[in-house]
C-alpha cells in the first residue's frame, strides 16, 4: 500500500489535534507525521499513535518532502504558507476561508462534490463547518426535487472559535457557580447561559461574514441557481453545531420518501421519531462522524416545503474529518507519494 508523508499546520490546536487523531483512527496511510505551527510551540508534543511527536515550524522548506499537509492555521497563516507549501509539492486541505471563494480552488465535501478535486492545483478548501453538515443533509433532496430555496438558522459550539472560546465558557460557569462578577473577553457579550447572534463581523449588507458564507459557499458547493437565506447564531455549547433548516423544492415530494433518500445518504444518520423522544442533539454527535438529521416535516406554508434538524460534531465532520476525507478521495483517485 502507498504511504503518505502527511503534515498537520496548526497541530496544537482543536482542530489541527483532531486531524491527528482522525487520520490515527481512519488508518490512512501516513508513513510520517509532521505535525507544524508557530515557532512559539516549536518544540511541544502532540501525541500520534500512542507516541510523543515534536512540533515543527510552518515555514518555508518545511513542506519539500511532504505529499499532504493539513492546514487549521487561520486564513492569515495559510495565505502565506499554502502558496508555499504548494510550490513546495505538497498538495494542501485547507481548513480556512482564505481560499474557499477562489474560483481557481476547489471547495469540496466528498459526500456532495467529489470531482471537484480534478480541477486542483495544489491547493483544496475545506469549506466552513456549518455549511458541511447542511450540504450533506441537503444533498440528497436537491439531487431528486432541486431545491430553490434555504432558510437556515445556526446554533453554533463555542469550539468553533477556538480553544480561547472554550475556556472562557468554563471560566464563566465557574465564576457563575461562585457568584463572581462573570468576564467576557473572547466574546463582546456573556455567552453562558446565553444566545449571540452574532457569528464573525457584521457587513454593511446587516448579514455577518459567517453567514455570507453560508450564502456563498452553499452556491458554489451544490448550485449556483439556491437562494440562501442564513442567521448564524452561538450558544453556549462546547461542541457540536445544530441547525433549523427549511427547504423549498422546485418538485413535490412525498415526507417518507424523503426520509428513505436520507436514510440512504452518505454520511447521514437519520433519528427522526418523535413520538419517543427521538431526534438528534449535540451530545449525540459529540465525536461521531456522520451527520445526523431529524425533526423531518412538511412546511405547510409553502409549496414543496420541508423543515429539518440538522446536527454534526464542528471539530470532526465540520473540520477534521472532511479534510481527511478529502485526503482520501485524493488517493482513490490516484494520488502518488513523491518519489523518495
Amino acid at each position: 500500500m502507498k504511504k503518505f508523508r502527511v503534515a498537520v499546520v496548526g497541530a496544537m490546536g482543536a482542530v489541527g489535534r483532531e486531524m491527528l487523531k482522525t487520520l490515527e483512527q481512519r488508518g490512512f496511510p501516513v508513513s510520517e507525521i509532521r505535525p507544524l505551527d508557530i515557532e512559539a510551540n516549536a518544540g511541544k508534543k502532540v501525541l500520534y499513535k500512542g507516541q510523543e511527536v515534536t512540533v515543527g515550524v510552518a515555514a518555508k522548506g518545511a513542506f519539500t518532502d511532504v505529499d499532504i499537509a493539513l492546514f487549521s492555521a487561520g486564513a492569515d497563516a495559510s495565505l502565506v504558507l499554502a502558496p508555499i507549501a504548494a510550490s513546495e509539492g505538497a498538495v494542501v486541505i485547507d481548513n480556512s476561508s482564505q481560499w474557499r471563494m477562489d474560483p481557481a480552488v476547489p471547495l469540496v465535501v466528498p459526500e456532495v462534490n467529489p470531482d471537484a478535486l480534478d480541477s486542483h492545483h495544489g491547493i483544496i478548501a475545506n469549506p466552513n463547518c456549518s455549511i458541511i453538515q447542511m450540504v450533506v443533509a441537503v444533498k440528497p433532496i436537491h439531487d431528486a426535487y432541486k431545491i430553490k430555496r434555504i432558510v437556515v438558522a445556526t446554533y453554533q459550539a463555542v469550539s468553533g472559535t477556538g480553544g480561547a472560546a472554550m475556556a472562557e465558557l468554563t471560566a464563566q460557569a465557574g465564576q457563575f457557580v461562585r457568584g463572581e462578577k462573570i468576564i467576557s473577553k473572547v466574546y463582546p457579550r456573556q455567552i453562558l447561559f446565553n444566545a449571540l447572534p452574532h457569528i464573525d463581523v457584521f457587513l454593511d449588507n446587516g448579514y455577518t461574514k459567517e453567514e455570507m458564507k453560508m450564502v456563498n459557499e452553499t452556491k458554489k458547493i451544490l448550485d449556483p441557481a439556491i437562494s440562501v437565506s442564513p442567521t448564524a447564531v452561538r450558544i453556549a455549547v462546547f461542541r457540536g453545531h445544530s441547525e433549523a433548516v427549511n427547504i423549498e423544492t422546485e418538485q413535490p415530494f412525498n415526507l417518507a420518501d424523503v426520509r428513505k433518500l436520507l436514510e440512504k445518504a452518505p454520511g447521514v444518520e437519520v433519528m427522526d421519531d418523535p413520538a419517543n423522544l427521538v431526534y438528534p442533539t449535540t451530545l449525540d454527535a459529540d465525536g461521531k462522524d456522520a451527520v445526523y438529521v431529524g425533526r423531518l416535516r412538511k412546511d405547510p406554508t409553502v409549496p414543496n416545503g420541508l423543515n429539518m434538524w440538522v446536527v454534526g460534531d464542528n471539530l470532526r465532520k465540520g473540520a477534521a474529518l472532511n479534510a481527511v476525507q478529502i485526503a482520501e478521495v485524493l488517493v482513490a483517485k490516484g494520488f502518488k507519494p513523491k518519489a523518495r
